[in-house]
């Protein structure tokens, strides 16, 4: 058991710890001489103010120790620890944890663990999905696992030019690769489920944009519908100059772009000219026309 009280010569070794705590730190980076602390039977450890700007709060902690009945003290380790206020960079955390929606940038690489839980394996020719698969077990059909026998293909990982050839026509590895499912891994229910959550919290109905939109997206016009089973619940915006243009937004959010919110009336057009048939005037013509232009003329110049 430790004794609580220093041991008197180990103690009183302030300078023997002082000289070796100088010889580990840069010259005058050590400052006063702080506390002793009982470690042990005849072990104790001598701390001292470190002055590097760098490190503040931080102490020079120097162990000296005494073999049994020995008179002379001896050094055992001298090593630059924190104090209770000392300046401490942040704790690490992994890439992982630290990566946030965004950091992703042109030429990156963001690797997917293999028990990824948003993922789980897609269609590999296996006649029973996997286990946390949003297929049931008994899901699928006879008939389904009859064409399965057919043709017994494997997905490699990559792009479709990795991929083994052409599956027969009429086999069900045809039928998933039509259907946009012969992938090596697709969302999991976890993964679809933190989807939706991460959606409708962005563009959802309880986003001040919705709350004070007139009307929700499930009646707009720029709506774009998409499959699976989130299209029971989200769509994609359409509208250029909506609040969400291009992204995936909740059957219940709403915008002040909604198609019907407000429709343009249209220009008004100016009528069109009236043209009176009903009144004739009559113009002369020929000489008639010259005769009467010179009487008005001398008209003109007698009242003149």
């Amino acid at each position: 058991m430790r004794s609580r009280t220093p041991d008197r010569l180990c103690a009183e070794a302030v300078e023997l710890a002082r000289t070796a705590a100088e010889e580990a730190a840069h010259p005058g980076q050590v400052g006063d001489h702080v506390e002793v602390v009982a470690d042990g039977d005849r072990v104790v450890t001598h701390y001292f103010r470190c002055l590097d700007p760098g490190y503040r709060g931080w102490r020079w902690a120097v162990t000296v120790a005494r073999a049994s009945r020995a008179k002379n003290v001896t050094l055992d380790e001298t090593v630059l620890l924190p104090g209770p206020d000392a300046l401490l960079a942040p704790e690490w955390v992994p890439w992982s944890e630290r990566l946030r929606p965004g950091d992703l940038g042109p030429g990156d690489l963001l690797p997917t663990e293999a028990d990824d839980l948003r993922l789980e394996p897609g269609w590999t020719g296996a006649e029973e999905p996997p286990p946390n698969s949003v297929v049931a077990p008994e899901g699928l059909s006879h008939e389904l696992a009859d064409l399965a026998d057919v043709e017994d293909a494997e997905v490699a990982p990559g792009p479709p030019a990795a991929q083994p050839t052409a599956p027969a026509r009429g086999s069900l590895t045809s039928l998933a690769e039509e259907l946009g499912m012969r992938r090596a891994r697709v969302l999991s229910r976890y993964g679809l489920h933190i989807a939706a959550d991460r959606w409708d919290e962005s563009h959802g109905a309880k986003t001040p944009m919705a709350q004070a939109a007139p009307a929700s997206c499930v009646s707009c016009g720029f709506l774009i519908p998409i499959g699976g089973s989130l299209g029971q619940a989200f769509g994609i915006c359409g509208n250029e100059f909506g609040a969400a243009d291009g992204h995936v937004v909740s059957l219940s959010y709403g915008c002040g772009g909604h198609s019907e919110a407000a429709v343009m009336p249209k220009p008004p057009r100016p009528a069109p000219p009236v043209i009176d048939e009903t009144v004739v005037d009559v113009l002369p013509m020929g000489d008639a026309a010259r005769d009467s232009g010179a009487a008005a003329g001398d008209e003109d110049l007698g009242h003149a």
